[in-house]
């Protein structure tokens, strides 16, 4: 089974922020103001619309928001890119996310600002490994995250956010369906815990949300004990166990907005402070601890795929309408199976 050390992306390859143009020291507003008109003229010539994710940069957000795009959570950008009648659409974020696009649009087109941003899950999670793994449980039905890719989404009976896998799971598990889940240990963990399922469970994890230290959180709460502690469920176990709300992106925007509490501890990337500045302005938001013992900070609190995405390259993609997403038709008329039943299955929640 594959492993996070055997990644062809070693840390001392990944993009830095701070060498993502947009944060260069010839970086301003005027500039920022001139780029995002430019975008703007380009989404009308191409009938374009920007879809992006809460842990892309706060400038991309802004954007997508100015422009009619959306910025939300994998479940609700793959129903906002089903829902739109324009021929194109730029996904910011990483490239499953495209694929998903994809995979429920095959009549438009789809692009990337860039086709190297990947996701450590979906990398620890290749499709012929996975069937492997499938095959020495043929009693049991596969349920996969969104975080994967295509191939993987084509051979799963299920695909699921962490928006809606509670329910999910519960769902199934109600109709004694038995589960291989797939990739996220983590998450897989929580949901067995939560739910009963018992599934059996792949060997992979988000390098954002690993890094999250249980010691070094204990002595930030105790250091802010009037906090709110809200947690991703990709985190460990031992970090989940000491969060007021675990749930996923949304859900922690909303738990933002409506705890009573005037700080929030938060673990997660956190390009998520976005949207929770604008949900809840007068909260005091910190930074779960990716230091302390034990800690090799690879990510520092964000996915250094996702800060691969800026204003500059979303403008050459759109000039030059290149980084264009392709699946595999088969492979996609497959996924969309799964896929699709993850988006019926969120209507009836």
């Amino acid at each position: 089974m594959s492993k996070f050390n055997n990644l062809k992306f070693q840390n001392e390859s990944f993009p830095k922020t701070s060498d993502v143009l947009n944060n260069s020291p010839a970086y301003n507003e005027k500039k920022k103001a001139d780029k995002i008109n430019l975008i703007k003229k380009l989404l009308k010539e191409k009938d374009a619309k920007i879809i992006a994710h809460y842990y892309t940069h706060e400038d991309i957000q802004e954007v997508a928001e100015l422009t009619g795009g959306n910025v939300s959570d994998s479940l609700e950008m793959a129903k906002f890119g089903a829902s739109q009648s324009s021929k194109t659409l730029v996904v910011a974020g990483v490239r499953f996310m495209g694929e998903t696009a994809k995979i429920l649009n095959p009549e438009k087109k789809i692009l990337m600002p860039t086709l190297d941003a990947e996701c450590s899950l979906d990398l620890n999670c290749p499709a012929p490994e996975l069937l492997k793994f499938r095959q020495r449980y043929p009693d049991r039905q596969l349920v996969v995250y969104a975080n994967t890719s295509a191939e993987v989404k084509a051979m799963a009976d299920w695909v699921v956010t962490s928006s809606i896998a509670v329910k999910l799971i519960e769902y199934l598990n109600k109709k004694n369906i038995k589960l291989i889940w797939a990739p996220d240990k983590h998450l897989g963990n929580y949901l067995n815990d939560k739910t009963n399922a018992n599934m059996k469970l792949w060997n992979a994890s988000c390098i954002v949300h690993e890094e999250f230290k249980a010691t070094a959180l204990i002595k930030l709460m105790k250091e802010n004990k009037d906090a709110a502690v809200l947690v991703h469920p990709e985190s460990p176990k031992e970090v989940v166990e000491l969060a007021d709300v675990v749930g996923s992106t949304s859900q922690l925007i909303s738990a933002c907005k409506n705890l009573p509490h005037n700080k929030m501890i938060v673990a997660t990337d956190n390009r998520i402070f976005y949207k929770m500045k604008k949900a809840a302005p007068n909260k005091i938001l910190i930074e779960a601890p990716t230091g302390g013992k034990g800690a090799t900070c690879i990510s520092c609190a964000h996915c250094p795929w996702m800060a691969m995405n800026n204003l500059d390259n979303l403008i050459e993609t759109l000039i030059d309408e290149k980084n264009e997403i392709i699946v595999d038709e088969t492979i996609r008329k497959k996924a969309f199976i799964s896929t699709n039943k993850m988006i019926d299955f969120a209507k009836t929640l």
